[in-house]
């Protein structure tokens, strides 16, 4: 009976921890259940509603791991995307296409376990949920169940795509719409190029994200649009739109980690940032000094030195280990056991300029 009520109990906190967790918990239950959220738990659909309702920009940030999910989680940052432009960003493909489902899942987990506050969502692959419904939810339900996501992101707005999302808000799981450019439709965009420039195409933008709030999208992404039909859409809609490269008449604006830190300062990157981007830093210009600072410390021997030499021996046990090396007939290896335990003490006389 001790044993049963020990893992009745464990079993109640794990249920309890992995409750706190979710981001779709109510805010106020019918049978007690979890506490409302505080600003230190995870952000719930509530929270980013009423943010919307009270005109409170929203902030979303693209990542792909473990630490840039802990930055994001330290600068409060409301919703954290796990893009599909991983595979540009990540593996260095020129396009979003070939990332799979296998490899979304690994960088959602990381994610997931660094990120504990803001709202988790996930991308769906291209190749993934165009076959069907049943193909989409059950890649829906991947994501969260596998991924530890708390809601997906799906790109596009034909018929098919809606009937998708509506499938997947039907099966339990929020769903965030994307519309303007759909970079997993370069195919038929012709590449990745701006959408909404003409009549007919910014009157599109707006129906699309019309019919996706219709279909129980929570929020709308608007990619490379126009500001005005940015600010058209944002206002027909009753739901959140998240700009990027859509000018400042959003609900809120994404952009990719990587993009926003200047991190990537190379040929590819260059080619794959986009125009719209700010560099809020220059972190690629500061990693490049660093590396290269290390090859020339490395190369002229002056790291690793003393302070960066931390584990030492007591003078009994090096000569004990000395004469063990002589022994076994090692002695080019008891010399330089010797002289590796007085060099350090060299360096160090050396550095603080004793005599």
């Amino acid at each position: 009976m001790a044993f049963l009520h020990k893992l009745s109990k464990a079993s109640s906190l794990a249920g309890a921890s992995l409750i706190r967790r979710l981001s779709n918990v109510p805010d106020n239950t019918v049978y007690g259940g979890p506490k409302p959220q505080t600003p230190n738990q995870r952000v719930t659909l509530n929270q980013l509603r009423q943010k919307y309702k009270k005109g409170e920009p929203i902030t979303m940030v693209t990542a792909y791991d473990y630490p840039s999910a802990v930055h994001l989680d330290t600068a409060g940052i409301d919703i954290c995307l796990v893009g599909d432009s991983a595979s540009m960003v990540v593996h260095g493909h020129d396009t979003t296409l070939p990332i799979t489902l296998y490899e979304m899942l690994v960088h959602c987990r990381a994610v997931a376990r660094g990120a504990e506050r803001p709202l988790l969502v996930g991308d769906l692959p291209f190749g993934t949920y165009e076959t069907s419904t049943s193909q989409a939810v059950d890649t829906a339900v991947r994501i969260l169940k596998e991924g530890g996501m708390d809601a997906i992101k799906l790109e596009g707005g034909s018929p098919s795509r809606i009937t998708a999302a509506k499938a997947i808000v039907e099966a339990g799981i929020a769903v965030i719409g994307h519309v303007g450019l759909t970079p997993q439709a370069i195919s038929v965009l012709g590449g990745f190029r701006p959408q909404g420039k003409n009549v007919a195409s910014a009157v599109k933008v707006v129906e699309t994200a019309m019919a996706l709030q219709e279909a129980g999208c929570f929020s709308v992404v608007l990619e490379c649009v126009p500001a005005p039909v940015a600010a058209a859409a944002t206002s027909a809609l009753q739901i959140p739109t998240i700009g990027i490269g859509a000018g400042p008449f959003c609900s809120g604006q994404v952009l990719v980690y990587h993009d926003l830190l200047g991190m990537l300062q190379h040929p590819h990157h260059a080619k794959v940032t986009p125009k719209f981007c700010k560099q809020f830093a220059r972190v690629g210009d500061v990693i490049n000094k660093a590396l290269l600072e290390y090859k020339e410390e490395v190369t002229n021997g002056s790291f690793p030195g003393p302070s960066h030499t931390p584990y030492k021996m007591n003078p009994k046990d090096v000569n004990g280990f000395s004469k063990e090396l002589q022994r076994l007939g090692l002695d080019d290896a008891a010399s330089a056991a010797n002289e590796a335990a007085v060099e350090p003490e060299k360096m160090n006389m050396v550095n603080t300029g004793s005599n």
